[in-house]
């Protein structure tokens, strides 16, 4: 995760009645949203509409009209809320503001939609909203969202929050967290005094924790991760031990089970290397072995390591092609450049065989089409140098892929020898660049993963074996009603230190 540095700006607090005790949101703005749903607003230049803004950040109906526009519209979910307990019995007495990117895309955006609607499901917590925090909006991710979500997010956006009778839940990075290093709403919306608790839910990717992240972490009442690797380096950073508490993200089990979904066809343009095909194959021809990568471009995410590691190991004459799926971060979008120029300043000898495929795509997949483009694929690839939770691993381990992954950070959470191929470490290196240069994270071993994706390449069983172990863990330890219990039992804690009220 990367931090930017700015100004905090008091302006971001104009949305908050700093005298009172409640949170006072847009009401017009979320009319024009409903409007573009219901008639059907094109996507491709709404990013130029002004209103853009207004639409998305304005986007926070009361809860009489959420409520009346969630049963008149009628959304129909396609698994995100069902098959879920109906009740964990207990109802949770405070409110709960959940400040997240939830109209953003990425890690934060993903599990914070999970702890949300698992909460919502379960009715465990009767009186929760969530607001956007932490990220850009993009109008693009919010179209491909599933029904049931967008559903979701127009009962619960905005609408009155007493702050001193609500839980603040600031799902972000810290520099996101009040007051803001960059552009953002803040969280909390003004200030720690204000609201009953607040809590923090973030992680990290490299073996430490900066200074400045450790202060505003120790502001905080308590500070969510997800892993004993993040309490380990959170609590060795300088973080408060009593405030550290491990919180598993979830995955949703039902919209990601591949029982559910035919395999999206693979676009056949964007080679880069292998066979070429004729200009009238539109898809990538069936029976190939597809090793399936998903990551975000950055130096992170290993892509340098697997290209590299899977030209060595394969030729044309294996019948198996690597898929990428990336989209750009803080770059510019030349992916394909910047891949075969690594290649040719890596000094790798294409085989007398000619080269093993390899595809490119940074096209956006909607949210909907997910589960269907992890089921087109063989096995799930990601040699990454640090995660802080590692999202398309699980989803992949949901739909039952074998999936190959760094064996540290993040994963080293639900990774096994009996449900995946956990990547063994060359060792670690240093951060060279950025707000983080001088930090450690893991160099996962190229001779390694070779061996692995020949492996599973050549025991198919085997993997498919491993594959529906990784669901069958995925749905027992961090389905969205296992997390939700856990995530109510940690707020029932905050009622029990004392903090209760009459309410």
């Amino acid at each position: 995760m990367d931090s930017s540095e700015g100004e905090n700006s008091e302006n971001h607090t104009r949305n908050v009645n700093r005298t009172g005790k409640t949170l006072n949101f847009w009401l017009g703005a979320s009319l024009v949203l409903l409007i573009a749903l219901i008639i059907g607003v094109a996507v491709k230049d709404l990013y130029s509409i002004p209103l853009l803004k207004l639409v998305i950040w304005g986007f926070s109906p009361r809860r009489i009209l959420s409520d009346i526009v969630y049963r008149v519209l009628g959304f129909r979910g396609i698994g995100f809320l069902e098959n879920i307990e109906p009740s964990l019995g207990q109802g949770f007495p405070y409110w709960v503001l959940w400040m997240a990117p939830f109209l953003s895309g990425g890690g934060y955006s993903s599990e914070a939609w999970s702890y949300v609607a698992a909460l919502e499901a379960t009715k465990s917590v009767p009186r929760i909203r969530i607001l956007q925090h932490g990220d850009l909006e993009s109008l693009q991710f919010w179209t491909g969202l599933p029904d049931d979500m967008k559903a979701l997010a127009i009962k619960l956006y905005g609408g009155d929050v007493p702050l001193d009778q609500t839980v603040v839940i600031c799902h972000s990075e810290p520099g996101a967290w009040y007051p803001p290093l960059f552009e953002t709403t803040p969280c909390p919306p003004s200030g720690y005094s204000e609201p009953l608790y607040v809590i923090g839910r973030t992680m990290f990717e490299t073996d430490r924790v900066n200074a400045e992240h450790v202060k505003r972490c120790n502001n905080m009442d308590s500070v969510w991760v997800p892993t004993d690797f993040h309490v380990q380096t959170f609590i060795k950073s300088g973080v408060v031990p009593s405030k550290v508490v491990k919180m598993v993200q979830s995955v949703d089990v039902d919209f990601f089970n591949p029982k559910r979904w035919k395999a999206l066809p693979l676009p056949a343009d964007g080679r880069l290397f292998g066979p070429k095909l004729s200009e009238e194959v539109k898809v990538l021809p069936e029976g190939a072995f597809v090793l399936l990568s998903i990551f975000k471009w950055e130096w992170r995410k290993g892509w340098d390591v697997l290209l590299k590691a899977y030209l060595q190991e394969f030729s044309a004459e294996d019948n198996v092609i690597l898929y990428l799926l990336t989209n750009p971060y803080h770059t510019d979008r030349n992916f394909d450049d910047k891949l075969t120029d690594f290649v040719k300043n890596s000094g790798i000898q294409e085989p007398s065989q000619g080269w093993a495929a390899v595809h490119l795509s940074d096209a956006h997949i909607p949210q909907y089409d997910l589960p269907r483009l992890y089921k087109s694929a063989s096995a799930f690839v990601l040699p990454s140098r640090g995660e802080g939770w590692g999202r398309p691993h699980v989803e992949a381990m949901a739909m039952s892929l074998p999936v190959i992954a760094t064996n540290w950070s993040g994963p080293t959470e639900y990774l096994t020898d009996k449900n995946s191929y956990p990547l063994p470490l060359a060792g670690m290196s240093e951060v060279k660049e950025g707000p983080f240069q001088g930090h450690l994270w893991a160099e996962p071993s190229s001779h390694h993963l070779r061996l692995l994706m020949r492996h599973v390449f050549s025991n198919p069983i085997e993997a498919k074996s491993k594959g529906i172990q990784a669901r069958l863990d995925m749905v027992i330890q961090y389905s969205p009603v296992v997390v939700a219990k856990q995530v109510f039992k940690q707020l029932l804690q905050i009622k029990q230190s004392g903090l209760d009220t009459d309410i």
